[in-house]
């Protein structure tokens, strides 16, 4: 696994150096140029103090940012500046998704994207990305489209395949409420008959109790307290994407904003075209939890929850609590940055 792990990453810079061949010297240059004046909006859409100069400087940005794909071959260039734009190339090159978030307030938050496809003659293909989570109760059992996207920031991409057909799972971010965030796992295809991008399916087979009959799903997400930290990530070594198993801390099962991690970890692999959920990914607490693993972040045994006969720990769970809370408050002390774009 490793070996291939690591042909794919030569792979992949070996395509970047060829690709970037392909944009003449004065398109380059005009690439380089816009993409200075877009590093200014788009630090000052995530910084600028006030909303009414975030979402102004989004506008900017977005206007710019399809000048700039319209350049030929605009594929082959990586924006690498645009920090605060999330930028993921599916493994086998066919296009790259870019996400980003835009902050009304403490109690709004939007997420925009795009779609650029790979295409033979450099010419710019387009999917933009709307929004609309807000406006749905039920997001896990719809397939959405470009116009209906529930959005994230998203983080991670896999590619799967199914009776011949590609598949891309995204994991993403989502700032969701002023007490709480989610983080959301969703499948992208693409229309066999009109190439245009589809989100979800039943792709999902979930049993948060064993004890009750899998149901299926469309989409995947974790909800949790704001200040809590997760994980919710792919490890190549085990094929498995993996999260953590969360509890309310104030067992108020009804508030996904007091859910913490309580040391277990669940996930989910890859089995005859579905995301097959796996309760507890590790049965006893493993050894190798007492160090950093490099997919999964540091989750030292000391700090679990739960002890390794699946008990509660009372007294962590109220540290944890209190870790939380004092966090918050650490958070609420600092003032928002401001920046010469804003």
């Amino acid at each position: 696994m490793k070996t291939l792990i690591l042909l794919g990453v030569l792979s992949v810079l070996s395509f970047t150096v060829s690709a970037q061949g392909k944009i003449s010297p004065n398109d380059l240059r005009i690439l380089q140029k816009q993409e200075d004046s877009l590093k200014i909006y788009a630090d000052s859409m995530v910084n600028a103090a006030t909303a009414g100069k975030r979402f102004l400087n989004d506008s900017n940005f977005v206007r710019g940012f399809v000048r700039a794909l319209k350049v030929p071959n605009s594929f082959e260039y990586g924006f690498d500046s645009l920090a605060p734009v999330s930028k993921l190339y599916a493994p086998d090159s066919s296009f790259r998704i870019f996400t980003w978030q835009l902050k009304k307030d403490e109690y709004f938050y939007y997420q925009k994207g795009a779609i650029q496809m790979r295409t033979r003659d450099g010419k710019l293909k387009l999917f933009p990305l709307f929004d609309a989570s807000m406006f749905t109760n039920k997001p896990l059992d719809s397939v959405r489209t470009r116009n209906n996207w529930i959005g994230a920031i998203y983080y991670k991409l896999i590619q799967t395949k199914w009776q011949g057909r590609n598949y891309y799972t995204l994991l993403g971010f989502d700032g969701y409420t002023v007490s709480s965030n989610r983080k959301w796992m969703d499948v992208l295809y693409f229309d066999e008959n009109t190439g245009e991008p589809k989100f979800g399916g039943p792709f999902y087979l979930v049993q948060p109790d064993s004890a009750k009959k899998a149901t299926i799903q469309y989409r995947f997400n974790i909800e949790y307290k704001k200040e809590a930290s997760t994980t919710f990530n792919y490890n190549p070594e085990m094929d498995m994407v993996i999260f953590d198993h969360l509890i309310s801390e104030s067992d108020e099962t009804n508030r996904p904003e007091t859910y913490v991690p309580d040391g277990d970890f669940e996930g989910f692999q890859w089995k005859e075209g579905k995301w097959t959920h796996i309760k507890k990914v590790f049965p006893d607490v493993p050894d190798q939890f007492k160090k950093v693993d490099p997919y999964l972040g540091n989750a030292p045994v000391d700090d679990a929850i739960r002890d390794k006969d699946g008990n509660i720990d009372e007294k962590k769970l109220e540290e944890r609590s209190q870790k939380n809370i004092d966090k918050a408050k650490e958070k609420s002390k600092v003032k928002p940055k401001k920046t010469g774009g804003g």
